[in-house]
């Protein structure tokens, strides 16, 4: 009984402190804010791509002289101004949580909001010179830096600051660029943490819902591709699922497998020659969208928008085309993510292979090859199925959806044996060890200690 009103004594105590209201209040302003820069940073990434396809409609080889010059000044700002912009901003936030919290300065090289304003600034900027890129990776890193700033603001106890905002802050970027609450949160457990923590899950579950209605009042209540009523009917249809897992997973592995290597391949290059390197990428992206017709500029949303609810159709080049465009992009070392334009690759790709099959309807296959696409790329195949039917509103699909990307993230492990977030994070932290000989020193105890600790 004593036990009992004491635990009740505590829980009151804790309710109506005021330092306690405090932080949780300006932890709801955050997430207020993760969810406004996610709405605003979409209303301008597609602004700049509407703006880039008017241009380039009225004059198709000018990307041979924009998007170069482009990629290369954008380069150039970022490692000047904003080091640790570059890329989708994934790496870095899961990076991040492997950077004990004690070495607080480090962790606010990589997570601040200077990083968050350049990633937005830079990201449109390169939308407006044609990459192949996507804003939904960069909102990971974007809601990440706002959460931990916040955090550091608010002097938030020091276990909030190890994890739950981080984690909180990237559900809450995915859950608002996609309009997908559910993908937000299992991203966050399936790719962030790695695991499920109890202390965690409140925070990131606030973070989500405040985020989500945030960008909801902004942009509305609306379906990323629109709705989908496509089916797949038990029996014979169902040999689509083995045959599209296995060969999207299988380029999806490949892609992924491309983006790691590359990176480490041209980290020097760009070092030496930081200007040359990304006008070459730049080269190469603007020769694929001329070759294509301009439809692998951007991050690919029309055209996968098109292909899904059937009112579209693109070229059987169009998914290697944009691969090529996606990898030239990423190397450049620009600023942007990678998820929309692998969905609108997996999109295309699902178009390409609908030719081979006579019994399901187009749209199904679709759907099912961007799944299997999109969880060979990331290899987090719940959150592949997840986001995909929630941004298709289509639950008629859940199983096949389930099956399709579970034989992918298989058949891409033969390829890509480490998931591609994990593998960058890791070249990022290893780059940040050999300059850091503080985290180089605590990097083996500290995760001992997290491991011993659980």
């Amino acid at each position: 009984m004593h036990a009992t009103l004491d635990k009740l004594k505590h829980t009151l105590h804790t309710l109506f402190t005021p330092s306690d209201w405090l932080a949780r209040i300006v932890f709801w302003g955050g997430a207020l804010l993760v969810g406004l820069a996610s709405a605003l940073f979409a209303l301008g990434s597609e602004e700049a791509s509407q703006l880039f396809r008017q241009v380039e409609n009225e004059y198709r080889y000018l990307p041979l002289l924009l998007t170069p010059l482009g990629l290369a000044a954008i380069a150039l700002i970022t490692r000047r101004y904003f080091p640790g912009a570059q890329g989708s901003g994934i790496p870095q936030a899961i990076a991040a949580l492997d950077i004990p919290p004690q070495l607080q300065h480090l962790r606010s090289a990589v997570l601040s909001l200077r990083i968050a304003f350049g990633k937005i600034l830079l990201t449109l900027l390169g939308l407006l010179c044609g990459a192949s890129i996507g804003r939904e990776g960069p909102t990971v890193h974007i809601g990440a830096s706002i959460m931990y700033a916040i955090g550091q603001f608010a002097n938030f106890p020091r276990h909030y600051l190890d994890k739950s905002l981080i984690i909180a802050g990237g559900a809450a970027g995915i859950a608002a660029a996609f309009n997908t609450p559910l993908a937000g949160i299992v991203f966050a457990i399936e790719e962030m943490a790695r695991s499920f923590e109890e202390r965690t899950s409140g925070t990131m579950l606030t973070a989500v819902i405040i985020a989500g209605v945030t960008a909801l009042a902004i942009l509305d209540n609306y379906t990323y591709f629109g709705t989908s009523h496509a089916a797949l009917e038990l029996g014979s249809s169902w040999i689509v699922v083995p045959v599209v897992g296995v060969c999207g997973g299988l380029l999806g592995g490949l892609f992924a497998r491309m983006l790691v290597s590359g990176s480490r391949w041209i980290a020097p290059l760009l070092k030496q020659q930081p200007i040359m390197v990304p006008a070459l990428c730049g080269l190469v992206v603007a020769i694929t969208g001329i070759l294509s017709g301009g439809s692998v500029y951007g991050t690919g949303y029309p055209e996968a928008q098109a292909v899904i609810t059937g009112s579209g159709e693109v070229s059987n080049a169009f998914p290697f085309l944009k691969i090529i465009a996606t990898v030239a992009s990423y190397l450049s070392g620009i600023p942007g993510g990678i998820f929309a334009p692998s969905l609108a690759t997996g999109a295309g790709l699902g178009a390409v292979m609908a030719q081979f099959f006579s019994g399901p309807e187009v749209q199904a296959i679709v759907i099912l090859t961007m799944v299997a696409y999109f969880a060979g790329v990331v290899q987090t195949p719940i959150t592949a199925f997840v986001i995909v039917m929630e941004m298709t509103d289509n639950h008629a699909m859940v199983l096949p959806l389930m099956a399709t990307a579970f034989i992918a993230y298989g058949a891409s492990k033969l390829i890509c044996k480490e998931p591609i977030y994990r593998a960058l994070a890791q070249e990022f932290l290893d780059r940040l060890r050999a300059t850091e000989p503080e985290l180089a020193e605590t990097d083996k105890p500290t995760e001992a200690k997290s491991d011993s600790s659980h």
